[in-house]
């Protein structure tokens, strides 16, 4: 059997800006196509992950370089929360999509999270930054104060597979009259997965996840 594995990111999740909604647009490309899709011969799901650190547009080496270069740590606000992953978690991500996935679905990682100032603070306590000179500069436009990997409507259906929730594709025809007299009485009962509400990493635990990563530990021994 063929397999695609779409990448996607917690942006697609209530998107507000380019990024987010060009993903979000491929997701539901994604579930519509598995309407039609012989799933016996091509299986397409999602993946859909938070921050890999370390990877094109991460903070993480601007913040190294501005503590190498005596300036202070510029940040938009500290009480900012973001997930955290690295990039063999990611993988891990799509290899798991790829052995249990289904066609239109999307998975999702339970990763951990922290706030911007928490990031901040380990990295200057890695390579020598000095906390007290960490600079707030505000937040940017497009900008949100959590992301989200698993939206409140799409908590009501996903399914809990331990590290992972799996968001089946939505296969309902448009006969909305059942749904009217039947309801779901649980579904009130759910909220979404974002990083406020997932694991927050203190300082040393995100130390220990960035010394996890080589680019990191070759830094810090240069």
């Amino acid at each position: 059997m063929k397999t695609v594995i779409c990448l996607s990111t917690d942006k697609a999740a209530y998107p507000v800006n380019a990024m987010g909604t060009s993903k979000a647009m491929m997701e539901k490309v994604i579930v519509a196509k598995s309407r039609t899709v012989n799933s016996n011969k091509t299986k397409i799901c999602c993946t859909r992950y938070g921050n890999v650190m370390g990877s094109r547009g991460s903070v993480i080496p601007l913040w190294i370089d501005q503590i190498r270069n005596g300036q202070p740590i510029t940040l938009t606000e500290p009480s900012m929360t973001r997930f955290i992953m690295s990039l063999d978690e990611a993988i891990d991500l799509v290899l798991f999509a790829f052995e249990n996935g289904a066609t239109g679905d999307i998975l999702v990682q339970k990763a951990p999270a922290c706030t911007i100032n928490t990031l901040a603070e380990a990295i200057c306590e890695l390579f020598g930054g000095n906390n007290e000179n960490i600079k707030k500069i505000g937040i940017r436009h497009g900008e949100k104060m959590y992301e989200t990997l698993l939206t409140n409507e799409e908590s009501a259906n996903a399914i809990d597979m331990g590290d992972f929730y799996r968001i089946p594709s939505d296969k309902r025809d448009l006969n909305y009259n059942k749904y009217f007299v039947d309801g779901d009485t649980e579904r009130d009962l759910i909220t979404e997965f974002n990083s406020n509400n997932t694991e927050l990493l203190d300082v040393e635990q995100v130390k220990t996840k960035l010394l996890s990563l080589e680019f990191i530990r070759e830094l810090i021994s240069k």
